[in-house]
């Protein structure tokens, strides 16, 4: 099984600490998909996206970007995901990478009124309440069709969506991790919050958030495609 991450973070203070977010994402992942190859391209970067004969699965990453900026990369990854979808190839989206999905099938994503939420939220997922480390304004408008929202939140209505064609997405960021959020709120927060929000985004860093969120979902979500394809 071949899975290629699709980094769709053009570089920040955080990548120069942290490395780049394609193997991030990757390290998050793989020890639950063992028999799984994994290799990653920098869409952000304008790199050549693989066919759909070169491979099993999909992630798209988060972005500094929104759906709705002309970059010179966003339409070939638009072209590539109709393509991904018409050979039936699985695709999981994160932030972005959500987002993205929702607004080519079908859907909408736009800035929220919300503002620019971040730390940790608590998610009604799938019937249970669940803790995430998230880093958005955007978010998912309008449903795509034959889409199901399978997590929200009061500040995050459409948190989780699944398809009825191999894609999955989630608004949180899975693969965060404590240290790297509470980056994110030292490097970030003070131009993109108030000072009330900011200690409000802090104060929620207590939280219990599990270091194998999503992982066996998202494993058994490519494992069950890849059989199926």
């Amino acid at each position: 099984m071949r899975i290629v991450v699709y980094d769709c973070v053009t570089g920040d203070a955080l990548t120069e600490k942290y490395g780049r977010t394609g193997p991030w994402v990757i390290r998050w992942i793989e020890s639950y998909l063992p028999e799984a190859s994994f290799s990653w391209v920098h869409v952000a970067g304008d790199a050549t996206l693989p066919q759909p004969d070169e491979t099993d699965g999909i992630i798209i990453s988060g972005s500094e970007k929104g759906v709705y900026d002309d970059t010179s990369w966003m339409q070939p990854l638009r072209n590539n995901l109709q393509q991904m979808r018409a050979a039936g190839v699985a695709m999981f989206g994160i932030c972005f990478g959500h987002q993205i999905l929702a607004d080519e099938f079908g859907g909408s994503a736009e800035k929220s009124d919300k503002g620019f939420v971040t730390g940790s939220r608590e998610f009604n997922d799938r019937g249970a309440i669940t803790n995430a480390f998230l880093a958005h304004q955007d978010q998912v408008h309008e449903v795509p069709p034959g889409a199901k929202v399978i997590a929200s939140a009061p500040h995050c209505p459409v948190a989780a969506l699944a398809y009825d064609f191999p894609a999955l997405s989630v608004q949180f960021h899975p693969e965060y991790n404590r240290q790297f959020a509470t980056d994110l709120i030292d490097l970030f927060g003070a131009e993109l919050m108030t000072t009330d929000q900011l200690q409000q985004a802090r104060d929620t860093l207590s939280a219990e958030v599990a270091d194998d969120l999503w992982c066996n979902e998202v494993a058994e979500f490519f494992r069950t495609h890849y059989l199926k394809r």
